[in-house]
């Protein structure tokens, strides 16, 4: 099935290897994303068991992205002029250390956070760059679409992630969950190298690991003179604060939506496995949104999808003593809304971008939205504890209004900016 909708997307007359290449990076980075939601899943069992308050457990929920933003432009500037798959494989190696690390010797606060950055880190050398060994496969709607592609997946990547702790945790215990997820990066990183050939222009140079490649601020400054690619860098950062703060806290909330209830009253099923499921079904919302946005144009659908994801994440936190049907089906919506534009500034960005700085244009852009994946988690703690903490019912539309506050200022600002 995702053979033939690739296959359908592609121009004519196109080499037949893109296809094989698209699908290999695909699975790729499903398996790369394998430690991303870990500790999501398994933050009240962790946050418990070491004794942290919410804004302790939001902060290591958010030293994954100190790891990301601290090394996502150097690996980006990289595939400018080096081979993509050594960038990845690296990439892969230091997601494995992570998690492998957390499981075996990850025992409090500090340690907890040592390891997600770690893990940070792997996975900005495997998301961005491999997005650019696809990217630079095709380019107009096909490039588009590959995009939506890549950036929904991240999402599915996600779901397994959420599912195999879930079930793990359980039977094994959590360290064995960071164990086994460890694997998926290790085998992204073997499939890229040997089954992906990359553009024909890139070339193997070396380059050397400085603070000029780490923060490239002369390209960035180019990147950033362009109007369209500032603010498709802008709306990231506003996206991802959202995204990552309401997926760090998803198990959070459905088990506090549980202990609501009296027993047998509330979810059937565990709630990892719960959130997986939502974060499956949300997958399709960043497709068909760029497929929306590609013919009403960018900037409309944008604004749309981030003023509805903003004041749905407010229902949300409201939504926990009713009946979990209710809560099921709100949690789900708010999930596609808060995924509905992600294809679409990905992808603008990717088209404002000069050619010959797409891989600074990336880095400035993964920059700016994971610098908002750091702080979305901690905003959620913080705004959790100072409104009376998890176990306050009231705590947590505050807690979903302190995380969409920006998408909901950012769609008014550019309407207003329209007008």
């Amino acid at each position: 099935m995702i053979q033939r909708g690739l296959t359908s997307t592609y121009p004519q007359g196109s080499d037949p290897k893109i296809n094989r290449t698209a699908i290999l990076m695909l699975a790729a980075h499903i398996l790369s994303m394998l430690g991303f939601s870990t500790y999501a899943a398994l933050l009240p069992e962790l946050s418990a068991l070491w004794r942290m308050s919410n804004a302790e457990a939001g902060i290591v929920g958010g030293a994954f992205f100190i790891g990301y933003v601290g090394t996502v432009s150097y690996w980006t500037a990289l595939t400018d002029r080096a081979d993509g798959r050594r960038v990845y494989l690296i990439g892969s190696a230091l997601a494995l250390a992570g998690g492998a690390g957390f499981g075996l010797a990850a025992t409090g606060f500090a340690s907890a956070m040592a390891f997600q950055v770690l893990l940070g880190a792997g996975v900005a050398g495997t998301y961005m760059p491999g997005l650019r060994l696809l990217t630079d496969q095709a380019s107009g709607t096909a490039q588009s679409r590959y995009v939506a592609f890549y950036t929904s997946f991240f999402g599915i990547g996600t779901a397994l992630s959420l599912a195999l702790a879930g079930f793990v945790a359980p039977a094994m215990g959590w360290r064995a969950a960071f164990l086994l997820s460890a694997a998926g990066p290790a085998l992204a990183g073997l499939l890229v190298m040997w089954g992906v050939v990359p553009a024909a222009h890139r070339t193997a140079a070396r380059v050397a690991f400085s603070l000029a490649t780490l923060f490239p601020f002369g390209a960035w400054r180019r990147v950033l003179s362009n109007r369209a690619a500032a603010g498709y860098a802008l709306g990231y950062g506003m996206h991802c604060l959202e995204l990552f703060g309401s997926r760090t806290w998803l198990v959070a909330f459905l088990a506090f939506s549980v202990g609501l209830h009296a027993p047998g009253a509330s979810f059937p099923w565990n709630v990892a496995a719960i959130a997986a499921v939502i974060n499956i079904a949300a997958v399709p919302a960043s497709i068909v949104g760029n497929e929306i946005a590609l013919r009403i144009g960018r900037r409309q659908w944008i604004m749309l999808a981030m003023a509805a994801s903003g004041l749905c994440g407010i229902l949300l936190g409201f939504s926990a003593p009713w009946h979990w049907m209710l809560v099921f089906v709100i949690t789900l919506v708010y999930a596609m809304l808060v995924m509905a534009e992600s294809a679409t500034l990905t992808a603008g960005m990717v088209a404002a971008a000069p050619a010959d700085l797409r891989g600074a244009a990336m880095g400035v852009y993964s920059l700016t939205g994971f610098a908002g994946g750091m702080l979305g988690p901690v905003v959620f703690g913080v705004a959790l504890d100072a409104a009376g903490g998890a176990r306050a019912a009231a705590a947590w539309p505050i807690a979903y209004a302190a995380i969409g506050a920006g998408c909901i200022v950012a769609s008014l600002v550019a309407w207003r900016t329209a007008r």
